[in-house]
């Protein structure tokens, strides 16, 4: 269970201040090697989407990068764990492959916080994720998860040649390469294909490096259309909502728990957080942006124990997307399609794996209609309707699905029933005096 926010009133008297509380949590702060390889554990996911919208959807990168570090050093003045700061999955899933404008990309994310925000600040997120199966949640990341999976797969085999520094070839390699290091503590594959996609790029145009120069840069205003808004919505907001409210809320308090007993993350906090980010960025067309179970995992597993290892990540970001902002977007469009692919792969499987814990027979049916009904119809909204409606009739017994589970029901009902205890009481002889 994620920790209650429900505590006995603080007299306003002796609540610290704001100033008071940052510096606590400053104080917590470590920074040596474990911090430094920890604040990469969430660049698997990081880096593929960013990329993958910069290039595809024409996101701004340097604009994303900008946010991104910033709102890692708000986070980590805020929060002492090492908390990530992630793209919003199932915008980022929906943007790569429908192809979305960047101000849809953006009027999504605000729509979100929106909702997060509100959620957050009347303590309803509990009843929304009651209202929304989790087999719901799982049958829409399952549909992302996949559609991702099969445009990275397109993506590679696009290239339409083998003997190629951009090829089938080079993605075979990529692909071997993130297999091998899929388990890695030390050596996120992430980086390194970055690493070898921007050496590849830079190799067969070398009037890239001569392009990149150290020019400060700020983001500018890009507010979205009130009609992005509208069209945004049913397309990438309306699934992206339950899945932050599952996983970038309620799980991440419960990790945190689990990791940090001490120091755990509250609902409220973190909802109020999510839904901040994004109505400040989105009006200067920064990627959407949330907090994740996933993210907090990774940066855990490859060591990060406190919020030195976002606070370094949030100024290494800030410093390279106002120093290199403006060269940045030409690399980003010159990115190796059959690496971009395989990251992009990976990525939508890391989106689909969650979806393993659907085990009973309702729960996978659940999860795999709306699943089939997303990728079938090319309709994501419609594809949780009939998720949820489904979820809800199995809920109320409408009709099962578990035959096995009906089938010991109705013999448990045919066999003879005991007597109760008051019964048995009744018909027992009295006890001898």
């Amino acid at each position: 269970m994620p920790p209650s926010d429900s505590q006995p009133p603080v007299p306003l008297a002796s609540r610290p201040g704001l100033l008071t509380r940052t510096w606590a949590t400053l104080r917590q702060a470590r920074l040596d090697r474990h911090e430094v390889a920890g604040s990469l554990g969430d660049l698997g996911t990081f880096l593929p989407l960013l990329v993958g919208m910069a290039a595809q959807n024409g996101l701004d990168f340097a604009t994303a990068l900008f946010f991104a570090g910033f709102f890692n050093l708000v986070t980590g003045l805020t929060f002492s764990i090492p908390m990530a700061v992630q793209p919003m999955k199932a915008i980022a899933a929906v943007a790569l492959t429908e192809g979305l404008t960047p101000g849809e990309i953006v009027a999504a994310g605000a729509t979100v916080s929106a909702v997060v925000l509100a959620l957050g600040l009347t303590g309803l997120i509990d009843q929304l994720n009651r209202l929304v199966p989790r087999s719901v949640v799982r049958g829409l990341q399952l549909a992302l998860g996949l559609s991702l999976l099969m445009k990275g797969m397109q993506m590679v085999a696009g290239t339409q040649t083998w003997l190629a520094w951009d090829s089938c070839t080079t993605g075979l390699v990529a692909a071997v390469v993130v297999l091998l290091l899929f388990f890695s503590r030390t050596i996120p594959a992430a980086l390194l294909l970055f690493g070898a996609g921007l050496a590849i790029a830079v190799g067969t145009q070398p009037e890239l490096l001569a392009g990149l120069s150290w020019s400060p840069t700020l983001p500018g205003w890009r507010p979205p259309s009130w009609d992005e808004f509208v069209s945004a919505f049913p397309k990438a907001a309306l699934p992206q909502i339950p899945l932050t409210t599952l996983n970038s809320v309620v799980a991440v308090c419960v990790l945190s728990v689990d990791l940090f007993p001490d120091r755990p993350a509250t609902p409220r906090r973190v909802a109020v957080s999510v839904g901040l980010m994004n109505l400040v960025s989105c009006w200067f067309g920064a990627m959407p942006m949330c907090h994740g179970a996933g993210g907090l995992a990774g940066q855990y597993r490859f060591g990060a124990r406190t919020n030195g290892s976002i606070l370094f990540l949030g100024l290494v970001k800030m410093l390279l997307a106002v120093g290199l902002g403006a060269s940045l977007m030409g690399l980003c469009q010159s990115f190796p399609a059959s690496i971009l692919g395989v990251m992009l792969a990976f990525a939508g499987l890391e989106l689909a794996l969650p979806c393993r814990d659907q085990t009973s027979r309702p729960a996978a049916f659940t999860m795999l209609l709306p699943a089939a009904a997303c990728l079938g119809l090319g309709n994501v909204a419609i594809g949780f309707l009939l998720g949820w409606g489904l979820a809800w009739c199995v809920r109320l017994q409408l009709f099962h699905l578990d035959e096995g589970e009906t089938a010991r029901s109705e013999k448990q009902n045919r066999a003879p029933h005991p007597p109760s205890p008051a019964a048995d009481a009744a018909t027992r002889p009295p006890p001898e005096s």
